[in-house]
């Protein structure tokens, strides 16, 4: 890390914890609140991982919330007070308690073993009790603050999983086109920011496969930064998209070095760990050509042989950008994966079906909700 970038960090960390302190000593700060995320494991290790902030006093998004509403969420979502040095105790259903501490950037982040495991609450997800036993002094601690973190564990008979981008892949981002993308992150919320047409019911048609029992895991892998989870996550929910852990990438300073800031290196490792952790497990592997998602899917392909079952691309209608994916399409002929850049969904669905990945019965679905949100814009 540069010098300066780590006196910089230091100084805002100390700036941000005495600004902290004042407020809760004038009684200005906000409740504590515990943020859970979503997180992935096997019957083997639990992965839970969470923060601690201030409530940021961010509401339920409706339809008719404001450009300005929106614009004011977005700026508390990023002016957040983290609380750093606070004992958190994690319970998995196993009668165990796990003590971590959070660290100086809020985050507590915990790999535990269960002696157990609980009956899930939606066929893939267990829950695992996180809650705060101490505030820093001179914080008070509030009595009785627990949350459920929700954790993925894939069953036996999964036929594959889904590791998806986000932005421009499943969400409108128009990250290509600066000005467009910063109306779209900071003007709307999860009611207002759109889908991509019929992507929904391909995800979930993926989600059922051919055995028709909902199984398959989804994992979503975005260079955001962890402020916008809570967006992201409404948004899946709200547009019916299968949940998935949701691993995207903290915007400290400190943690900012060249390779954790890079979008290329971030991707990377979390799917290296996806594919360590499930070594059994085939995945698809869906992006957009705007980025580096074709080159990043290349690198697994050939770290993983014979892991990857497919590789969508979302062409985002830039010549440049088509040309590099062809390129990489053509270097996987070796390696036995193909590669696709498809305009829409319904042509991604129609070579899932013939390679026998969902249903042939799945596609009018598809072109049903295409049809529908096209509609809809």
């Amino acid at each position: 890390m540069l010098p300066f970038r780590d006196t910089l960090h230091t100084w805002a960390e100390n700036a941000d914890e005495s600004l902290t302190r004042l407020r809760s000593r004038l009684g200005l700060l906000h409740p504590l609140q515990l943020v859970p995320y979503r997180s992935y494991g096997t019957p083997e290790r639990l992965y839970v991982k969470g923060r601690l902030l201030t409530d940021r006093g961010i509401n339920e998004p409706v339809d008719d919330d404001s450009r300005w509403r929106n614009l004011l969420n977005m700026y508390r979502r990023f002016d957040s007070n983290e609380i750093a040095g606070a004992q958190i105790s994690i319970r998995p259903t196993d009668g165990t308690t796990h003590p971590i501490l959070t660290d100086e950037e809020g985050y507590f982040t915990l790999n535990l073993a269960p002696q157990s495991l609980p009956v899930p609450v939606d066929f893939l997800w267990y829950p695992v009790e996180v809650a705060l036993q101490q505030a820093p002094p001179p914080l008070p601690t509030p009595h009785g603050l627990h949350a459920n973190a929700m954790v993925l564990i894939p069953p036996p008979d999964a036929e594959y999983g889904v590791i998806s981008d986000l932005d421009d892949t499943v969400i409108e981002t128009s990250a290509t086109n600066l000005l467009r993308m910063a109306r779209t992150v900071l003007l709307r919320n999860a009611r207002s920011r759109l889908p991509f047409k019929g992507v929904a019911e391909f995800y979930r048609q993926l989600q059922l496969g051919r055995n028709g029992k909902r199984n398959n895991p989804f994992f979503y892998v975005s260079s955001s930064p962890w402020n916008l989870y809570d967006l992201l996550d409404d948004f899946l929910e709200l547009n019916g998209i299968p949940p998935g852990p949701l691993l995207l990438r903290d915007a400290s300073l400190k943690r900012q070095t060249a390779a954790a800031s890079s979008h290329h290196a971030h991707k990377l490792h979390e799917i290296e760990n996806l594919l360590l952790t499930y070594p059994l497990l085939p995945f698809i592997l869906i992006g957009d050509s705007g980025q580096e998602d074709a080159n990043i899917y290349r690198e697994v392909v050939r770290r993983h042989p014979g892991r990857i079952l497919a590789i969508y691309i979302r062409d985002v209608n830039r010549a440049d950008r088509a040309a590099l994916v062809e390129q990489v399409r053509e270097d996987l002929q070796g390696d036995k994966v193909e590669l696709l850049l498809v305009q829409d969904t319904v042509q991604a669905a129609e070579h899932a079906a013939a390679t026998g990945l969902i249903l042939h019965e799945a596609i009018p679905a598809v072109e049903q909700e295409k049809a529908k949100d096209e509609v809809e814009e």
